[in-house]
């Protein structure tokens, strides 16, 4: 009777202990970080801050409050960018693609001609996609990046079946890097390769600015 009682305390003791190891896999693993990709921590300050930059320059902007209220999810979207950018560089990096920074500003360039200048380019990026004027060249550099991955790969990112075989690279680099997103932002798919919490599909993030019309007001 005794070792029966004895052996039960053993098992309840050894759950009570398993418990928090348990509960740890997310954001108690690592406190303070927003995720972390293949080791390296994504700081919750850092994505704030990110967002911190975009609400300033929307603040500043005479289109103020719709501009806040369609951005309710900005917090998310600058995780998933940060997360989505080191996943995107592993599979670059796989595929034994670089971006120089004068690849950057050609684009940077190319983009501010179809604009109006590069005050009507920092227009369209806080209003479109929520990056700030300092955020710009780093949002550009997948512009760069995902049509050198998917040459590299050898096929035609405008394309479904060139898609396809870029969105397998990108999933296979995410699988890679264990990406472990703090639950409250949701969690990371790697197969979409995206925060479950914010639907942003990595095809829709990047388009050729030089493909572009200039949009209407901008």
């Amino acid at each position: 009777m005794h070792r029966r009682r004895r052996t039960a305390l053993a098992v309840s003791v050894a759950t009570l202990v398993a418990a928090p190891l348990l509960t740890a896999c997310g954001n108690e693993a690592h406190p303070g970080a927003a995720a972390v990709v293949g080791g390296d921590r994504v700081d919750m300050s850092t994505v704030q801050g990110q967002a911190a930059e975009v609400r300033s320059a929307q603040k500043a902007s005479q289109q103020s409050a719709q501009l806040v209220k369609k951005s309710g999810q900005l917090t998310r979207a600058k995780l998933h960018g940060i997360v989505f950018g080191m996943v995107l560089d592993r599979a670059a990096k796989d595929a034994g693609v670089s971006v120089s920074r004068k690849e950057i500003q050609q684009i940077r360039q190319q983009a501010a001609a179809q604009y109006g200048g590069d005050k009507g380019l920092q227009t369209v990026m806080l209003e479109q996609r929520w990056v700030a004027p300092d955020q710009i060249e780093g949002d550009l550099r997948k512009e760069v990046q995902l049509p050198k991955l998917a040459a590299a790969l050898g096929v035609d990112l405008q394309t479904p079946a060139g898609q396809q075989v870029v969105g397998e690279a990108l999933t296979k680099a995410s699988k890679a890097l264990h990406v472990d997103v703090n639950p409250r932002f949701g969690s990371w798919d790697d197969k979409q390769v995206q925060l479950s919490t914010f639907k942003a599909p990595w095809i829709n993030q990047v388009t050729k600015f030089q493909e572009q019309e200039p949009q209407s007001g901008a």
